[in-house]
């Protein structure tokens, strides 16, 4: 049988070092792009509180008393995403400070090495992506409610300051006073008519 040269050996360890370098890159990834996320929801939030507030001023005093419960959540939900930013930045697998120990192995034990070294960024790496990823979660689900609650609120509000304007009594000032006005030129002449001399 004949034996398959060195290089050949390596390959599937070559393979498996490119691989989860890929993996840890793609979790680093997807964690700072959850942080954008997170952040664009905080300024969509931030603007949307006063927006709300101010189309409630002046309406019915339980819609005020009832925003509370969506602005409760709106709060939460902006605690919880910047509970995100506060998370410890992700381990990216094989440190420089490394390097100088590496200087005298083999290109196998290198390889192994970083095979290693990434596998233990990944299962460290993944107890921080799982809370950052539970804690996002649940800062959607309350935004998500916050925003129909509020909404909701909002089209009630507007149907409330519809039923109040007085339509009606407009319509029936403005018939009176064409009425009177009619009256006046009907009875002018009449009054101005001069009587014939006999």
């Amino acid at each position: 049988m004949e034996t398959k040269p060195n290089d050949e050996d390596l390959r599937h360890f070559e393979f498996l070092t490119v691989n989860s370098k890929e993996v840890i890159e793609k979790q680093v990834d997807s964690y700072r792009q959850q942080h954008s996320y997170a952040g664009t929801i905080i300024g969509f939030t931030v603007l949307f509180i006063p927006f709300f507030l101010n189309s409630l001023d002046g309406t019915n005093q339980i819609l005020q008393f009832i925003s509370i419960v969506p602005i409760a959540l709106f709060i939460s939900a902006i605690l919880l995403m910047l509970s995100i930013f506060r998370g410890k930045p992700l381990d990216q697998a094989l440190s420089v400070t490394k390097y100088k120990e590496l200087l005298n192995k083999t290109y196998k034990e290198i390889l192994l090495f970083e095979i290693e070294a990434n596998k233990s960024s990944y299962i460290k790496n993944n107890a921080t992506t799982q809370k950052a990823n539970k804690r996002y979660m649940q800062g959607i689900s309350l935004t998500t409610i916050a925003i129909i609650m509020a909404i909701l609120m909002l089209l009630i509000s507007t149907f409330l300051a519809l039923e109040k304007k007085p339509t009606k009594v407009q319509v029936v000032n403005s018939v009176k006073k064409q009425t009177s006005t009619l009256l006046k030129i009907m009875y002018q002449p009449a009054a101005k008519q001069k009587v014939p001399k006999k």
